[in-house]
């Protein structure tokens, strides 16, 4: 039985865009109470009757909010253009390895604007 688990992390962090015109909003420093949902996507464990123990997905998960939460991402190394879409694919990299069912990383900026990156 294929299951599709969604896991919802919060971290805090500011950030600029370097890469948009002088005058843009986004160009100045500014922060988001950004939203994560990982999704991971496997067969479920017949014994188990689950894909992954959500307690597992959070300690995955722990390092790269470590990392992240209340710092300017823009002097991370990979996140010197932290954009939603940059930021998504960032996390999926740091977490494939501890988490091989990933599927997509899904990232909330604000309540009505996300970025998804999903494997292929």
């Amino acid at each position: 039985m294929i299951i599709e688990l969604n896991k919802t992390f919060r971290f805090e962090a500011a950030h600029l865009l370097p890469n948009v015109h002088d005058g843009h909003k986004c160009r100045r420093l500014h922060g988001h109470s950004y939203q994560i949902e990982l999704v991971l996507v496997g067969e479920m464990d017949e014994k188990m009757g689950w894909l992954m123990d959500f307690a597992d997905v959070r300690a995955a998960w722990q390092p790269v909010h470590d990392t992240l939460d209340h710092y300017y991402l823009n002097e991370i190394p990979g996140l010197e253009n932290p954009t939603s879409e940059v930021l998504a694919h960032w996390i999926f990299e740091r977490l494939t390895a501890t988490l091989p069912d990933l599927d997509a990383v899904i990232v909330h900026e604000t309540c009505t604007s996300s970025a998804t990156y999903r494997k292929r």
